[in-house]
């Protein structure tokens, strides 16, 4: 069975989606189309800004869900899912690929969910750290024990967590995960601390907009963020999106049930190969490939 998986926010590279919008008339309208609705050339800042430019998360989040989901349009009749993932942000991708959301209500959502994000950052200055060589139990008993907000965000794969918090906590916490066994606590370059509780205001904006928008039953399970089962039912889907921003991304789990479903292919569809990277080392016996 082939599962199709795209990436979140962190895979952007100048020049994404360029060959698409060149080469695909499909592309090419589904991008012009993007631009009246996000209200600026989202496609300049694609395919010739600078890194600082898409770095921005009111066009870091749109560019990816772009280059994800217009790749899945263009490869018509070839685009045949059994089931669909995406981490963080690449969830709304997965979304739009299974028809539970329309392109445009996806390409709205992500644009909110941005600029939520965005906002609940500026709010209380905050970070993440990418955790390596640590059991997650391990790391889960660290930020427990720790009096600040810092929390277990991101389970990309055996023995790699990233964790998010208040900067003190994050620091904390990166001394104490070092002392107790990890091979490296990372701090990362990210605006804020996604996935926490430092993103509930951002969770309530994001809640009215996606209540308000149509959320049809897909052609094939979403393997959801929160809960890492697979998912139909559009009422629910809709509250695993929610819960999304403030819970952890359940990577190493949603991967692990697709197999246990019958998963044996992945395609990673969207920019860069780090989803390729995680599900070979989660599933040893399957075919991992992009496109």
């Amino acid at each position: 069975m082939k599962a199709y998986v795209f990436p979140g926010q962190g895979a952007q590279f100048t020049g994404m989606g360029k060959d698409l919008y060149e080469t695909s008339a499909l592309a090419r309208e589904l991008f012009e189309k993007a631009n009246e609705i996000l209200g600026f050339r989202i496609t300049d800042l694609m395919f010739s800004g600078t890194d600082e430019d898409l770095r921005q998360t009111k066009v870091t989040q749109p560019a990816i869900f772009l280059h994800s989901v217009i790749l899945a349009a263009t490869l018509g009749d070839g685009f045949q899912p059994d089931m669909v993932a995406g981490h963080s942000l690449g969830e709304f991708s997965a979304l739009v690929a299974n028809k539970a959301l329309s392109f445009e209500d996806g390409l709205r959502l992500v644009s909110a969910r941005a600029g939520a994000m965005q906002k609940a950052c500026e709010l209380e200055p905050s970070t993440m750290a990418a955790i390596l060589g640590l059991d997650d139990a391990k790391v889960e008993e660290i930020c427990k024990s720790i009096d600040e907000i810092v929390v277990p965000a991101n389970y990309n794969s055996p023995g790699q967590l990233v964790i998010s918090g208040s900067l003190k906590g994050i620091e904390i916490a990166c001394e104490r995960l070092k002392a107790g066994g990890a091979r490296r606590a990372l701090p990362l370059k990210v605006g804020g601390a996604f996935h926490s509780p430092l993103m509930e205001p951002a969770r309530v904006e994001l809640a009215e907009a996606i209540h308000a928008t149509k959320v049809s039953r897909p052609i094939c399970p979403v393997y959801q963020n929160a809960t890492a089962e697979r998912v139909t039912d559009p009422e629910m889907i809709k509250q695993n999106l929610i819960s999304q921003l403030t819970a952890p991304v359940l990577w190493t789990q949603i991967v692990q049930h697709m197999i246990a479903d019958g998963a044996d292919h992945f395609v990673e569809l969207g920019p860069g190969n780090v989803l390729q990277g995680l599900i070979m080392k989660i599933g040893k016996e399957i075919t991992v490939s992009g496109s």
